[in-house]
């Protein structure tokens, strides 16, 4: 059965529960040239797995689907086996499609939606696009759930698909950025502030994991918080709210299984008081903060 995590009003989002892959989904088999092909054209994706969860990746009952492949390396990672776009499975857009089809009453009837997540969904741009414009065409509400790190993958047709940008700022200062990552800030910024000039849509949700001894420091919160007020002043209302993710261990197995070293190994959880500091750093700048 698919994963339903349900939330008080101000929570952040309950870890995941494992997906269940590409299960009910028909995979592909075309040849190494087909399948570059296809996938240039939008037609086929490298998918890490699906699933149907409630108020975690958005409003409402939403159809989650994970894209293999990510150029960022964090160290807090919960989803490593998601990194290299090879290890996904060939999956059509329009079987994706279909499937989505099949759930439009009960996301209608939740307000929920399509999110596109990963790994990183903007290193298969061709892809997402042909997915979001299909959701659009059955109604659907889209989000991207994204660093931001391609964010000039993200064609202005793209934009115009998606009702909501789910952008994990990772941390305001751009040392630390590169310590958690192993990537520059400055694109994720950019991304965000490209949205921000828009005329209409999308909204975003800025989404900071908060890890003890990485990025719990005041001034690189109060970074993120200040770069979030700023989006808000060009585009009046456009960040509708933060959600503070309190760091967990649920990813260190998965570490492990794939041979990799976790630098977290030791790393507790955030205190109730460190969560409920952040929050309030970001509050104080007028943003609605779960």
């Amino acid at each position: 059965m698919p994963a339903t995590l349900i939330r008080p009003a101000d929570t952040a989002p309950a870890p995941r529960r494992a997906g269940a892959g590409v299960a009910g989904l028909h995979t592909a088999d075309p040849d190494r040239h087909e399948r570059l092909e296809a996938m240039r054209r939008g037609e086929l994706g490298s998918v890490h797995s699906w699933e149907l969860v409630t108020a975690v990746d958005g409003p409402g009952t939403r159809m989650t689907v994970f894209l293999s492949g990510c150029p960022l390396r964090c160290l807090y990672c919960h989803n490593p086996d998601t990194l290299q776009m090879r290890a996904g499975e060939p999956v059509t857009a329009d079987e994706l499609l279909t499937r989505l089809h099949r759930y439009v009453p009960v996301l209608e009837a939740t307000q929920g939606g399509l999110t596109l997540s990963g790994g990183e969904v903007l290193m298969q741009p061709a892809f997402a696009a042909r997915l979001l414009r299909g959701a659009k065409e059955l109604g659907v509400h889209t989000a991207l759930d994204t660093s931001g790190f391609l964010g000039a993958n993200a064609t202005d047709a793209m934009l115009d698909d998606t009702d909501l940008v789910l952008l994990d700022v990772k941390s305001g200062d751009p040392d630390t950025y590169r310590r958690v990552t192993g990537r520059a800030l400055q694109p994720t910024l950019d991304f965000g502030r490209r949205i921000a000039a828009r005329d209409v849509g999308p909204e975003i949700w800025i989404r900071f994991v908060l890890v003890p001894g990485l990025t719990d420091d005041v001034d690189n919160v109060e970074q993120v918080a200040e770069y979030a007020a700023s989006l808000n002043k060009t585009r009046p209302g456009m960040v509708s709210r933060v959600e503070v993710l309190p760091f967990h261990q649920m990813g260190r197995d998965k570490w492990h299984a794939l041979g990799r070293r976790y630098e977290l190994e030791g790393t507790e959880p955030p205190t109730p008081a460190l969560v409920d500091r952040v929050r309030a750093q970001f509050r104080a700048h007028g943003l609605t903060t779960y």
